[in-house]
């Protein structure tokens, strides 16, 4: 097995896809909206996915956020709203909040599920600031750690009801980029003792199965590697200070942020302590010369991931009732 997760071109695999996941066998694949049509040729699709890994465990993700992010939309799905809607409900009604949160996310899974999809990378812990990009603070559960954690673990609790694995993101923490990762590298100058704050969900959640890292330099910690590629924030940072033992696996390696080819990209996270490497865009030569560059995936990396894995149980819940549950709830806003 090969540390990478990869994308697929459209929402069928292609004989050149089938050959080729055959022989790299990556530890799982990501799905996007051109991935997906109806509920059939999805579920189609994932069980195609399986058969192909010959394991009924295979790690299939998805970003279903909620809001400008998702890739299963209506009519076909339900819409769901984005993290905003829970922090401003948490304004007024705290406890309101993490129940409409747990029942928003609990019904997100159930709608992946259904189809196959065992992952959803959900929920953001990024502490949003008042200058935080708008591709985070469009998303971002809040700008106080401790609601930011309250709803995140009742995110991280809502998927698993509805039998899918959660990825908290993007450590150790978003919210201080004033650029988009996906265009261009952020550089935070904040102290040590200011990036607390942005560390604190992660570490109050650090028991959760799977995380993702951030293309970001941390002046205070690595001047000259974003966190994805620096030994000592995955080490030090993530794995010591926040002490998170999950499933670590980067954000998609071909956004802007990163600069090399994606051979370098990918063997370069794995060597700062990555377990996955995360490459989104099903670009046939790009995932041959990953697989190259890459040997088998780590003892202590396939563990973290089969642990993670592990933690799926039985959907559980009635769709509709979740989703009038949430609505009234929001409705207290």
């Amino acid at each position: 097995m090969k540390p990478v997760i990869f994308g697929l071109a459209g929402p069928t695999l292609s004989a050149d896809e089938r050959a080729f996941f055959g022989d790299a066998e990556p530890a799982g694949y990501i799905l996007f909206k051109r991935n997906v049509e109806n509920r059939a040729q999805l579920l189609a699709l994932t069980d195609s996915l399986r058969d192909l890994a010959g394991r009924e465990d295979v790690a299939i993700l998805i970003d279903q956020e909620g809001g400008r992010v998702a890739r299963m939309q209506p009519p076909e799905w339900p819409a769901f709203p984005a993290g905003p809607a829970f922090d401003a409900l948490y304004e007024v009604a705290p406890v309101s909040a993490i129940e409409a949160a747990r029942a928003n996310a609990q019904a997100i899974a159930l709608t992946l599920a259904e189809v196959g999809i065992t992952v959803d990378c959900l929920p953001l812990l990024d502490v949003a600031q008042h200058d935080t990009t708008d591709a985070i603070a469009t998303r971002a559960l809040g700008h106080e750690p401790m609601r930011v954690a309250a709803l995140g673990r009742a995110i991280l609790d809502g998927l698993a009801a509805g039998g899918v694995v959660g990825v908290v993101k993007h450590m150790p923490g978003h919210g201080r980029a004033r650029l988009d990762t996906h265009l261009a590298l952020p550089t935070v100058d904040a102290s040590d003792a200011e990036l607390e704050v942005d560390i604190e969900p992660f570490r109050t959640l650090n028991r959760a199965p799977m995380g993702m890292t951030s293309h970001i330099v941390f002046q205070a910690w690595d001047r000259e590697r974003p966190a994805t590629l620096s030994p000592i924030v995955i080490e030090q940072i993530i794995r010591e200070r926040i002490g998170f033992d999950g499933l670590l696996m980067t954000d998609d390696i071909d956004m802007k942020a990163l600069s090399g080819t994606p051979g370098d990209k990918a063997a370069g996270a794995i060597a700062a302590g990555c377990d996955i490497v995360l490459d989104c865009w099903a670009r046939m030569p790009e995932m041959i010369e990953i697989a190259g560059r890459l040997g088998d995936i780590a003892p202590r990396s396939r563990e973290r991931l089969d642990r993670a894995m592990a933690t799926r149980r039985a959907p559980q819940g009635d769709l509709a009732a979740l989703i009038a549950k949430r609505d009234a709830l929001l409705a207290l806003a």
